[in-house]
């Protein structure tokens, strides 16, 4: 395993991270003796680094990773999350040092490395309603008992160490804006194969989301990055691509129509699988590794998160910690598939 500092803040990190989230399944519909193996497997392989939210689960993740740790007698660094709701919005800093008590108890510890909003800044005030929790306005992010202001409240009161955000695309300018406070030290990007805005947009490709290549920005600012979905939700794995049905934990990778037009770009690198096309190969790896071996080789990458389902899957995404980039023949034929949209008309 190689280690990577977090922005300016002196902490190293493991390259690659285990996520708690839902979709793999692991840590809120595993077994507790899934859990620990998977978790055990990835302490021994170096791994140092555990991103959390209340959301996943609705605390089960946090509630199962503070069993595990405490079986092990483990200390990693931690990340966790508050998730802004419409019913918050009143009172956004106290709803902020609440959530967090109640994840600190769910963890079994008494201060997170790293607290993040996990509401994505929006420079307009977007419609938040139930259980929404996708943005939230920069105003609220800045006023006074707003975003910024309780994240400041937990970390002077010692709960965190370090504070951020996590960001989810056709956000840049706001993102930025946070950036420049001074105060945030990681933010989450989401960066894949099948979607590089938040490190290069190439020209010809047409993205949703666009990242608005906030890597660079990062990190000229001495802000660390943790990367989400470096998968494409799964769709970035020989499994998916040949038509396999995903992990028994897992959830299903997508809505039908997303699904399928997602599957369809996913198609166009089937040429980075030694198991789909071997004659085609020039480097040693299945669709899964690329993947994750090109998000790695980003400049501004800290570190990458992975979603876990069993131990094999860490084992797996460990493994390209040491492996280092993609051949520069397989990087052209990658921007070629950019370049040409993925050869489709979306």
């Amino acid at each position: 395993m190689k280690y990577r500092e977090v922005g300016a803040t002196g902490v190293r990190v493991s390259e690659i991270g285990f996520g708690g989230g839902g979709n793999a399944g692991l840590m809120v519909r595993g077994t507790a003796k899934e859990q620990q193996s998977a978790i055990g497997r990835a302490l021994d392989l170096g791994i140092n680094y555990f991103d959390q939210a209340p959301d996943y689960g609705d605390g089960i993740s946090e509630t199962n990773l503070g069993h595990a740790l405490k079986t092990f007698g483990a200390h990693p660094i931690i990340t966790t999350k508050v998730e802004v709701r419409s019913q918050d919005l009143d009172d956004i800093a106290g709803h902020i040092e609440r959530s967090v008590d109640a994840s600190l108890h769910r963890l079994q510890i008494d201060c997170v490395d790293f607290l993040q909003i996990h509401n994505g800044p929006l420079m307009t005030r977007p419609a938040l309603s139930g259980r929404s929790y996708r943005h939230l306005s920069l105003e609220d992010y800045l006023r006074p008992g707003g975003g910024l202001d309780g994240l400041q409240r937990v970390q002077h009161a010692g709960k965190a160490r370090f504070i951020g955000i996590v960001t989810r695309g056709n956000d840049g300018a706001a993102a930025r804006q946070l950036i420049d406070t001074g105060c945030l030290s990681l933010i989450n990007v989401s960066i894949n194969l099948l979607n590089p805005s938040a490190s290069i947009r190439p020209q010809g490709m047409r993205v949703g989301q666009d990242f608005d290549e906030i890597l660079g920005y990062a990190a000229a600012h001495r802000v660390g990055t943790a990367i989400y979905s470096p998968l494409a939700g799964g769709l970035l794995t020989d499994q998916a691509v040949g038509g396999g049905a995903p992990h028994p934990l897992a959830r299903e990778l997508a809505g039908p129509d997303a699904r399928g037009a997602g599957l369809q770009q996913a198609r166009a690198f089937r040429f980075l699988s030694r198991e789909l096309d071997p004659a085609a190969q020039t480097d040693d790896h299945n669709l899964t590794e690329a993947a994750i071996r090109f998000v790695l080789s980003r400049e501004g990458v800290t570190v990458v998160l992975g979603g876990f389902s069993d131990a094999r899957q860490v084992e797996q995404a460990a493994d390209c910690a040491a492996k280092g980039p993609l051949s520069n023949v397989n990087m052209t034929r990658i921007e070629d598939v950019w370049r040409a949209n993925f050869l489709l008309e979306l």
